[in-house]
C-alpha cells in the first residue's frame, strides 16, 4: 500500500493514555513516510489572525519601501527577500515569491553568535512601517517553535530514541521564521517560473499553520498530490537534516508550490524551519542503524549543511 500524509493529534499525545500516546507515535512514524505529516495544535487562532493580518499589510507596500527591510549580506535569514532571488537546488528559474524573515535574537556576546554570525543575524522587521509587528511575529515565532519542539519529542519516540533527544539541540538554534507572498503569475516576468519549484528542506521539520490558498503539493510514491489538511492542523514536514539522523528512515519531504489557473491569484503562507544547533554533529542514530539499515552517511556540522544549502538555493 502506497504511504499517505495521516492527521495525528498532538494534544492527545500529550495529554492521554499509553495506548493514546503509542497510536500517535506509530501515526507519525507511518506518515513521515510521506515526508510529511498533519497535526492538531492550540496555536491561537487569534494570534495567527492577527500576524497573517500584518504580514498582508506589509506585502501590500510598493517595492521601495519593502526594499527598505532588505538586510545586506543576511542571505536570507533576516528582513526581506525580493522577488526572484531565491532558487531551487537544481532549478534554472528562480522562484515566484517574496519573503520576510525573522528568528528570536540572542544576545550579541552569545558564543553561538560569535561563531557564526550569519545565522544569527540583527533581526530586521518592518516596525517602522506596520507598528506593532515586532510584537506580533516574535510571540508567533515562540509559539511555533514550542509546538515543533513537542512533535520532536513524537519523533524521537519513534525512531527508538529518548522522549528528550532533541531538546538541546534545538535549544538557542537558528531556527527561522519565514513570511511568503506568490504573487500573481500574470505578473511574472516570463514563462517557466513557479511560485515554488520541487525541493526538500535542509532543516529538522518545517511547520506551516496556514496559507491563504492552495497550491502546496506533496511528492507521494511518485505522484505530485495535493497538501490539504483539516481545518485548523498544521502541516509538518521533515528536512534534510532528520533525514541523515534517522539514517534515512525518515525522507526529506519533497514539495513545491503551483500556482492555481487563475493567473490573478495570489498566496501568503508562514513556515517555521526547525534547525539544529549549528555546532551539532548530525550522524545517524544507533538506533535508526541495523543490519538491514547499516549507516549510510557520515556524520556532519549542521552548520556546514545549512550553508551549502544556502548556496545551491542562491542565498549565499
Amino acid at each position: 500500500m502506497d504511504p499517505a500524509i495521516l492527521d495525528v493529534d498532538l494534544l492527545a499525545f500529550e495529554r492521554g493514555d499509553d495506548r493514546s500516546r503509542q497510536a500517535v507515535i506509530d501515526g507519525v512514524r507511518r506518515s513521515l513516510a510521506t515526508g510529511f505529516v498533519y497535526t492538531s495544535s492550540d496555536l491561537s487562532a487569534d494570534l495567527l489572525d492577527t500576524a497573517y493580518g500584518m504580514l498582508a499589510r506589509f506585502f501590500a507596500l510598493d517595492g521601495a519601501s519593502k526594499g527598505r527591510f532588505t538586510a545586506a549580506g543576511a542571505s536570507g535569514q533576516t528582513g526581506y527577500t525580493g522577488l526572484l532571488v531565491e532558487t531551487a537546488a537544481g532549478s534554472e528559474r528562480a522562484d515566484w515569491k517574496e519573503m520576510l524573515n525573522w528568528s528570536a535574537p540572542i544576545p550579541a556576546a552569545h558564543p553561538l553568535r560569535r561563531r557564526y554570525p550569519l545565522l544569527y543575524p540583527e533581526p530586521l522587521l518592518p516596525e517602522a512601517v506596520v507598528p506593532g509587528i515586532t510584537e506580533v511575529l516574535l510571540r508567533f515565532h515562540g509559539a511555533l517553535a514550542d509546538l515543533q519542539r513537542r512533535v520532536l519529542r513524537v519523533i524521537a519516540l519513534g525512531l527508538g530514541a529518548a522522549e528528550c533527544l532533541f531538546e538541546e539541540m534545538v535549544s538557542e538554534a537558528p531556527t527561522l521564521s519565514r513570511a511568503i507572498r506568490y504573487p500573481p503569475m500574470a505578473a511574472a516576468p516570463g514563462p517557466g517560473h513557479l511560485w515554488a519549484a520541487a525541493h526538500g528542506d535542509i532543516n529538522l521539520i518545517t511547520a506551516l499553520p496556514r496559507a491563504s490558498g492552495a497550491g502546496l503539493e506533496v511528492e507521494v510514491a511518485g505522484s505530485w498530490v495535493p497538501a490539504l489538511p483539516p481545518e485548523g492542523q498544521v502541516i509538518i514536514n521533515s528536512g534534510l537534516m532528520l533525514e541523515r539522523l534517522s539514517n534515512g528512515l525518515i525522507p526529506a519531504g519533497l514539495h513545491r508550490v503551483v500556482a492555481p489557473p487563475d493567473p490573478n491569484q495570489e498566496r501568503l503562507s508562514v513556515v517555521q524551519f526547525c534547525h539544529a544547533r549549528p555546532s551539532t554533529l548530525l550522524a545517524p542514530l544507533a538506533s535508526c542503524c541495523t543490519p538491514d539499515n547499516p549507516q549510510r552517511q557520515a556524520g556532519v556540522l549542521a552548520a556546514d549543511a545549512l550553508e551549502e544549502v544556502l548556496y545551491r538555493i542562491n542565498l549565499l
